[in-house]
């Protein structure tokens, strides 16, 4: 969804904000146990040790490898295959291989079936015994909404739809692809988030890659989040806008390149930047933490700014400066919040 909410006019949350921001932000995950690490740490090496002494017999043909390899006169060619990459799928996950990829026999949901398998050469290959693991807890899927399940609300509002629109369009929105529930949904996210109006796409990863370089380009700066999913890095990188990269959920770093990049604008020219735009995710994927800090970020940034209008006037001599906050809400596939300040 793309949205460009109403003006943040709260002035007298401004003192709140900016107590709190000057406190630490301190995430709190689960340190690793010294012992643990330190076991961790040798496992991986002693196993190492011996897949590389393990590939040594394989060289020597006193032991079959069972991976793909390259032919003897392919070597000339562009690897297909990266050596560690290889050599760590043989020796350390090949142990391990009967944990990842297990077989189902039911839908995704929150419980499913699993289909039992044994391997007679230490997870090389397996077979199937017939037999299946019934209720077994999911805790690997993308089903964040219960889509994939065949029975409940979602099953019975997709099957209704199916019914009544098909199930698919057959065009682009421009054209003759445009339904009303369309036009239903970005109203109700409007009036949601109390906008004038958003716009929906199908998408996710398009979704960013393709939208912001509709947004920046040449002339701009982006402010990323080293943990963003890569159809933020992607479209970032088809803007052709510079990009600069601030910690992971960490407002000083955040604060440090926005305040340079308005002092000093662009390199070398010193002219100011045409747009900056933040790019952050409301829920990180892999570390499964939320950008916590987002309306305190923004709110102290912007009022902050404002207290000193000094600051702009010498950075934006040439016009107004404009800053954009582009957020990506995982289970909702993409939401955009653009945040628009123009100074005189």
């Amino acid at each position: 969804m793309q949205v460009f909410p109403q003006r943040l006019s709260h002035s007298n949350h401004h003192a709140s904000c900016t107590l709190l921001y000057k406190k630490p932000f301190v995430e709190s995950f689960e340190e690793t146990p010294l012992l643990v690490a330190v076991l961790t740490y040798m496992g991986y090496g002693i196993l190492t040790i011996f897949g590389y002494l393990r590939d040594f017999l394989r060289d020597w043909k006193f032991e079959k490898c069972h991976l793909a390899r390259e032919r003897e006169e392919q070597k000339d060619f562009v690897p297909l295959y990266q050596d560690f990459e290889n050599f760590y799928t043989r020796n350390l996950y090949m142990r391990i291989r009967d944990n990842w990829n297990r077989p189902i026999c039911s839908v995704p949901g929150a419980k499913m079936d699993l289909v039992e398998r044994v391997t007679p050469d230490y997870n090389w290959t397996f077979e199937h015994t017939g037999n299946v693991l019934k209720d077994v807890i999911n805790m690997g899927s993308y089903n964040y909404l219960g889509f994939a399940e065949n029975t409940g609300t979602c099953a019975d509002a997709a099957s209704e739809c199916t019914v009544k629109y098909g199930v698919g369009v057959s065009s682009t929105r421009q054209e003759i692809g445009n339904l009303d529930k369309h036009e239903e949904l970005e109203k109700l996210v409007a009036g949601f988030l109390g906008v004038e109006s958003s716009m929906a796409f199908g998408m996710g990863f398009a979704t960013n890659s393709m939208n912001i370089p509709a947004l920046t380009g040449k002339g701009c700066l982006i402010l990323s989040d080293e943990l963003n999913h890569a159809s933020l890095v992607l479209g970032a990188r088809l803007s052709g806008s510079t990009i600069r990269v601030f910690k992971h959920n960490n407002m000083q770093s955040l604060e440090k390149l926005l305040r340079d990049a308005i002092v000093h604008g662009q390199p070398r020219t010193h002219r100011p930047w045409k747009k900056i735009l933040i790019l952050v995710e409301g829920i990180y994927r892999y570390s499964r933490n939320l950008f916590l800090a987002f309306s305190l970020c923004i709110q102290h940034v912007f009022f902050k700014f404002e207290q000193k209008p000094d600051v702009l006037c010498k950075a934006c001599a040439k016009g107004g400066w404009f800053a954009y906050l582009f957020l990506v809400w995982r289970p909702f596939h993409s939401l955009f919040q653009g945040i628009k300040r123009r100074e005189q």
